[in-house]
């Protein structure tokens, strides 16, 4: 009789913890915003290659910077927002984490040419990433103010690019992107200060959305 009264108390007793433990509320772990990286990478890559296009630095300095700054890192911030669940900055950090090693690509193999590349066929590589633009456009209208100053802005920019390389004489347009483009760069990282210091009680507004 003591051996089964022992038995069932232990039973009991396992089953009353298993009831405590179902009770207790499951926490879940609080993720970091990756989106706070690939904004900075995106707005720091950018603008290092307008200065390039304004003339105030080589083409060397942008092309590291797009292999790991704005390539890798961007890369890296789109595979875990798509841990986040998060759609639509999965896909546009992938996307322009892609265009950055691209685009790195192509330096590299204008500095050892390896291949004949023209402005001409950079201009058709630049048509890719705008038709994508415009699509990341209408998505970021939904979202607030801020992320849709940097897609305008990106696809202005994209579209005084692919003038600037496939339209004979209209390389003016170069310069005139650089500068639309370094607003979207310092729009992106105000998007990133927004990212990063509205956690910190720091009120740095992204604005309503442009669509409803």
């Amino acid at each position: 009789m003591a051996v089964k009264a022992m038995a069932g108390g232990k039973f009991e007793v396992i089953e009353r913890a298993a009831e405590i433990a179902e009770a207790r509320p499951i926490s879940t772990p609080v993720l970091a915003n990756p989106a706070a990286v690939g904004l900075g990478a995106f707005g720091g890559a950018t603008l290092l290659l307008q200065f390039v296009n304004l003339g105030w630095a080589g083409s060397g300095v942008v092309m590291w910077t797009a292999f790991f700054f704005g390539g890798l890192a961007q890369l890296i911030v789109g595979l875990q927002e798509f841990k986040t669940g998060n759609n639509f900055g999965f896909a546009a950090f992938v996307t322009y984490g892609s265009f950055w090693l691209a685009l790195g690509g192509i330096f590299l193999s204008v500095q050892l040419k390896l291949f004949n590349i023209t402005g001409q066929d950079i201009g058709y590589f630049l048509i890719v990433f705008t038709l994508l633009t415009a699509i990341y456009l209408i998505g970021a209208m939904r979202q607030n103010g801020a992320i849709s100053v940097v897609f305008l802005s990106l696809l202005i920019g994209y579209i005084l690019l692919d003038i600037g390389h496939l339209v004979p004489g209209a390389s003016a347009f170069v310069k005139i992107a650089a500068v639309d483009l370094i607003v979207c760069a310092l729009s992106a990282w105000y998007l990133m200060a927004h990212v990063i210091l509205t956690p910190l009680k720091v009120n740095i507004p992204a604005g309503k959305p442009w669509l409803k």
